[in-house]
């Protein structure tokens, strides 16, 4: 075989696996539509059922960031929505991973418990999903507390992230 005949086999044989897989609709996880001939959302600022003040915003602002990075044509004004997109922020506990002695922390893990539901116009529950949560550990400063609070806040910041693409995925899977 020539050098010719080698790569024009190549070519063919590339040009039919692309075929195969377009053919069969393959596409990467949470690259596919809305459900239910849903083309347009508005996502409603969680509700945040924690003593964690503010949290709720951060939550809202990564998912619209998500929906903005991969689909920003989803978005829309509640008058122009075909659907709107709501969330609960369920629980957020905290329970220590290591100690320094039987009194004092070392790490902690912070995990976060959300409720999801998009709903159509007229009211109908499209997709739900309870009880997705993400943890993440975060060291404990000793003897300064401000410093652990805000490594706490970066781990529930980094979980927020997590839980906005894991929520992306989930509402455009549609295997």
């Amino acid at each position: 075989m020539t050098f010719h005949q080698i790569s024009t086999s190549r070519q063919l044989l590339m040009g039919l696996f692309l075929i195969c897989f377009t053919a069969c609709g393959y596409r990467f996880s949470g690259s596919g539509r809305l459900p239910s001939h849903v083309e347009r959302i508005v996502v409603h600022i969680f509700e945040n059922r924690t003593s964690e003040t503010g949290i709720e915003n951060v939550f809202t602002n990564d998912l619209i960031d998500e929906f903005t990075r991969k689909n920003i044509s989803a978005l829309a004004e509640a008058d122009s929505a075909d659907a709107y997109l709501s969330g609960v922020i369920r629980t957020i506990s905290v329970e220590t991973i290591s100690h320094l002695d039987q009194y004092a922390s070392l790490e902690r893990r912070v995990t976060v418990t959300v409720d999801i539901k998009l709903i159509s116009k007229n009211g109908e529950v499209l997709k739900n999903f309870r009880g997705l949560s993400e943890s993440e550990a975060f060291d404990v400063t000793q003897g300064q507390k401000f410093a652990t609070e805000q490594n706490q806040r970066n781990a529930m910041m980094s979980i927020s992230k997590r839980l906005s693409e894991t929520i992306y995925k989930m509402l455009t899977d549609d295997f």
